[in-house]
């Protein structure tokens, strides 16, 4: 006979807890896995994990008033005829029209370039409104082709040959039917209202050597003007890392598992990849062991949230920062002036990833015209700027602190580790040791 304590209360799982019973109910019921946008939801290390070791008597801060801290960057100075030169090192990751709304689009483009950085198109082609309003624009090469074309190509600042993505490395996005409307289908020349999947691989090339004639293709379509970006999930950044400088790329850009996508299994984007914070030191390595770091240039993103972040990720070696997810709630997404709409939906503003379904009352993640006109894409567009003109002004103050005069000055020695994850992933000695994980001694 068991006897229950009364006074103790019943205990549950932490395997199976609330979230993994409700899957469990669901996956049963219905038979298909489920999809949704975002990134992941689980807790892993961050940048959060690490601090910044502000000056004292052993380094000379800089006056933030009277002496200069300087955030250009300057992407594509390999090979390209033309690199570009931001104001800011943090750019907007790729988004395509398609899971965005038209005015979603233009906001970012009206807003990076209020800001001095670029913007990206992301799958399903460039839009004439945000090549209108986006002065540095970033084309992407994906798997699918969607709405790629020459003169496309020869329209953008640089190109991103996209082969894998933090959300999903190795795996392919998601468009609904009820999001290709006909503007989308003509773009994508897709039939109208048919859910499309895109290929998680490209068509014409299965590894390196490949890579290396497609990227010369497109710099003898675009008469080598352009630089030409390289993304990839971070899954192993290393060998990618290398594989890609080897290949010809001007860029990097390497996107951690906190990274959003427009739609995906779910399954994928809680268990595939390496966070943001593990990937970066292995990609300098490779840049270093080629003598490449600096050369070409390294792009993070996934999970960028703040000016700490962006200056965190510069000290352990990057050259720039992504945003995505970030850049979609300063124009407005889940906002919860709409918290009455998202609980409709069976969700809450500051959870809603449901982006695929296209019924986002913000009027973002949507090609519903009620919808997306909520969005006014031109204060949108100016709340994105004070939000990357604030993330930059953090990313000086804390530069200045450790007194560097440029943010590209950030070194790992600025840094200390909290956690012992956190130490191992960043190579960062734990806070009051000079020691970190898998290096000798003490």
């Amino acid at each position: 006979m068991s006897y229950h304590n009364p006074l103790t209360p019943p205990r549950k799982s932490a395997t199976f807890d609330d979230h993994t019973l409700a899957e469990i109910r669901r996956a049963a019921a219905t038979g298909i896995y489920d999809i949704r946008g975002a990134g992941t939801k689980r807790k892993v290390p961050h940048f959060d994990d690490l601090l910044f070791l502000g000056a004292s008597i052993s380094r000379y801060p800089l006056e933030g008033y009277r002496e200069k801290c300087d955030t250009t960057v300057v992407l594509g100075s390999r090979f390209a005829k033309k690199p570009i030169t931001l104001k800011t090192p943090i750019t907007i990751a790729g988004m395509s029209f398609g899971a965005l709304s038209g005015n979603a689009k233009e906001a970012l483009g009206r807003g990076a370039t209020l800001a001095g950085t670029s913007t990206t198109t992301g799958d399903g082609g460039m839009t004439d409104e945000e090549r209108g309003h986006s002065q540095t624009l970033v084309y992407q090469y994906l798997p699918s082709r969607y709405g790629m074309n020459p003169k496309d190509l020869r329209r953008a600042d640089a190109i991103e040959v996209v082969v894998g993505q933090g959300a999903k490395p190795g795996g392919g996005g998601m468009l609904l039917g009820q999001k290709i409307s006909d503007r989308v289908a003509h773009m994508r020349n897709l039939p109208k209202g048919i859910d499309q999947r895109s290929a998680c691989r490209h068509p014409d090339w299965t590894g390196p050597d490949d890579l290396e004639i497609k990227i010369m293709e497109l710099r003898e379509i675009t008469d080598w003007e352009k630089p030409i970006y390289v993304k990839v999930g971070g899954a192993r950044p290393y060998y990618d890392t290398a594989l890609a400088v080897k290949a010809g790329a001007d860029v990097v850009v390497l996107d951690g598992m906190q990274g959003g996508t427009a739609a995906t299994q779910d399954v994928f984007i809680e268990n595939v990849g390496m966070p943001t914070l593990a990937c970066i030191r292995p990609a300098v390595q490779a840049l270093q062991d080629l003598g490449m770091h600096r050369k070409v240039q390294l792009v993070i993103s996934g999970g960028i949230r703040s000016g700490a972040d962006v200056a965190k990720a510069l000290a352990l070696g990057a050259d720039a920062v992504a945003i995505g997810t970030a850049a979609l709630v300063a124009i407005g997404d889940n906002d919860p002036r709409w918290e009455e709409e998202y609980q409709k939906l069976g969700t809450t503003a500051g959870a809603y990833d449901d982006w695929h379904e296209g019924k986002d009352p913000a009027g973002i993640t949507t090609q519903d015209p009620e919808l997306a006109a909520r969005l006014d894409p031109i204060a949108a567009g100016r709340r994105l700027a004070n939000y990357l003109k604030v993330m930059t002004l953090e990313a000086q103050t804390i530069a200045r602190a450790c007194g560097k005069n440029h943010l590209h000055n950030l070194e790992p020695e600025d840094l200390c580790a909290l956690t012992m994850e956190a130490a191992a992933m960043a190579q960062i000695p734990l806070a009051g040791t000079s020691w970190y994980p898998g290096k000798g001694g003490y």
